[in-house]
């Protein structure tokens, strides 16, 4: 009967590989956060009916107001 072991030792690139994904991550929630404009959104849904008719919109059309730039209306 055969027997097999493995050892995985740690070395210094899988620890970079580790920081460098890391990083990634960090970075990619840092933007996703930055670009959902939710505060956004929610300072606007925090204004009256009356506030948001002199600037134009309606509560429902709050959302097309944010992401205008990103959509041809």
């Amino acid at each position: 009967m055969a027997q097999a072991t493995t050892q995985i030792t740690t070395s210094g690139f899988r620890d970079r590989i580790d920081a460098f994904f890391t990083a990634v991550s960090v970075g990619m929630g840092a933007y996703m956060h930055r670009r959902s404009r939710a505060d956004q959104i929610a300072a606007l849904n925090a204004k009256s009916d009356e506030e948001l008719a002199k600037l134009g919109i309606t509560r429902d059309g709050i959302p097309a107001y944010v992401f205008r730039d990103l959509f041809y209306v």
